[in-house]
């Protein structure tokens, strides 16, 4: 196990205390590992959708749109 020490403000120092004191964790290392598990998870979870977004990009072959016609499209989808 390695030991990080870390400062934080007073108002988020209370926010910790008050989830260790409610319960929802043991300990202040607790919260922390739980708060990198889930930035993990969510960084893990947005290159997936990525790879899945450039797979259908691949997918869908080459447009026979061109350019001004694509910036034109773009355009229309957001309402400019």
């Amino acid at each position: 196990m390695v030991r990080h020490t870390i400062s934080v403000p007073e108002p988020m120092s209370q926010y910790i205390e008050s989830q260790i004191s409610s319960g929802q964790y043991g300990n202040i290392s607790e919260f922390f590992r739980d708060l990198i598990r889930r930035d993990q998870e969510r960084r893990q979870l947005a290159i997936h959708e990525l790879r899945k977004m450039v797979d259908a990009a691949e997918a869908s072959g080459i447009s026979t749109l061109s350019m001004s016609d694509i910036k034109a499209e773009a355009k229309r989808e957001m309402g400019l």
